[in-house]
């Protein structure tokens, strides 16, 4: 939950009670997090290429092509831990690239999920980006059991604490793109 200090901090500094927001930097196990302002932007990597999820599943490059150009951007939900009752906000660009599916998307700071979710992603507590599909073509390999999903209709991504594609993350968080965006650093 949010504390009610963060409420308090919205006050503009030319007047109310003259409280201002303070840039904030926060460190994770792998990731500094710098946020200035609270506009809810953010980015990353819903889904990698190539790479094995924990349920042994690879997404291959194009799986989502077919889908995007369906459904648009509009059409995939942003969710707190892929639940159709906690939308959070809007996604407001989805593509493919050469690495995997790269996402940015802004929390709807109205809602109080989104808010306590902009608070964990700066704790560290929350960086993880989850896919909700429906598998449309798949090759499966009969001897790994290995699943290779060539075309996907995605109709979901969510934030998560425990993505099923441990490398898929939120990789930075913007104070607004007029003002650029803050990256997370690697440690690794």
């Amino acid at each position: 939950m949010v504390p009610k200090s963060f409420s308090a901090r919205r006050s503009s500094p030319a007047g109310g009670n003259g409280v201002h927001r303070p840039a904030l930097s926060l460190k994770h196990v792998d990731a500094t997090f710098s946020l200035q302002s609270d506009d809810g932007a953010f980015e990353g990597y819903a889904s990698l290429f190539g790479v094995m999820d924990l349920g042994h599943d690879v997404v291959m490059p194009g799986a989502f092509r077919d889908s995007i150009a369906r459904r648009g951007v509009g059409g995939v939900k942003l969710l707190w831990q892929h639940d159709p009752a906690e939308p959070l906000g809007i996604w407001t660009s989805i593509v493919e690239d050469r690495r995997g599916l790269h996402v940015r998307g802004r929390l709807n700071l109205e809602r109080e999920r989104s808010r306590e979710a902009l608070s964990l992603m700066r704790e560290g507590a929350l960086d993880g980006l989850s896919i909700g599909y429906r598998t449309e073509v798949e090759r499966k390999d009969p001897e790994t059991g290995l699943r290779r999903l060539e075309r996907i209709d995605l109709w979901e991504i969510s934030l998560v604490t425990f993505p099923l594609l441990p490398q898929a993350r939120v990789h930075a968080v913007s104070p607004g793109l007029s003002k650029g965006w803050f990256s997370v650093s690697s440690g690794r």
